[in-house]
């Protein structure tokens, strides 16, 4: 997933990165995203008295925010890519080499959902040119992506509150 603001920087990021992330389910050659070894944390959502729980990969860079879930065949059900920005912005994202069907959540400074969009794959996905930008109505924080249905399968809304914890790194003795 690359965000359209950003500029097309991937060829350069692929010759400048050699992390590899565990446990992404990468297009076998095919696709030209370079892996990262992301964070992790966990995000909680709450709404009409149950929870429900994600896992995020965390894309808090601009490299790791145009790769995204770029290249990968598979997502687990409760995972997903939360992107966090420093300050709110209004920026669209699209589905360059985006493999999987996904679905969008938009979320506040305050850490409620604003807009959630499905996103399609492209017909063509390693097109340079999105055909479809998906961005919600107004200025968001975070925005998080899961298997298109997600939302609707746990019963999240526009106004559900989430809660995110960060894991911290693992320390070495």
């Amino acid at each position: 997933m690359w965000i359209h603001q950003r500029t097309a920087r991937v060829a350069a990021v692929a010759a400048a990165l050699v992390l590899f992330g565990a446990g992404a389910e990468v297009a076998n050659g095919t696709c030209p995203a370079p892996h990262f070894v992301y964070r992790h944390g966990s995000m909680t959502f709450t709404e009409h008295g149950a929870s429900t729980q994600v896992h995020v990969e965390i894309a808090d860079t601009p490299e790791t925010q145009e790769v995204g879930l770029m290249c990968r065949t598979a997502l687990d059900p409760d995972a997903g890519m939360l992107f966090t920005f420093a300050a709110d912005t209004s920026g669209s994202f699209w589905m360059k080499d985006t493999l999987i069907p996904l679905s969008i959540a938009f979320i506040d400074s305050d850490w409620h959902i604003v807009s959630i969009m499905d996103m399609k794959v492209e017909a063509d996905p390693a097109h340079p040119d999105p055909r479809d930008l998906y961005g919600p109505p107004r200025s968001y924080r975070y925005a998080l992506e899961v298997n298109q249905g997600f939302f609707a399968q746990h019963d999240i809304d526009i106004g559900t509150q989430v809660a995110f914890l960060a894991q911290e790194p693992a320390t070495h003795p």
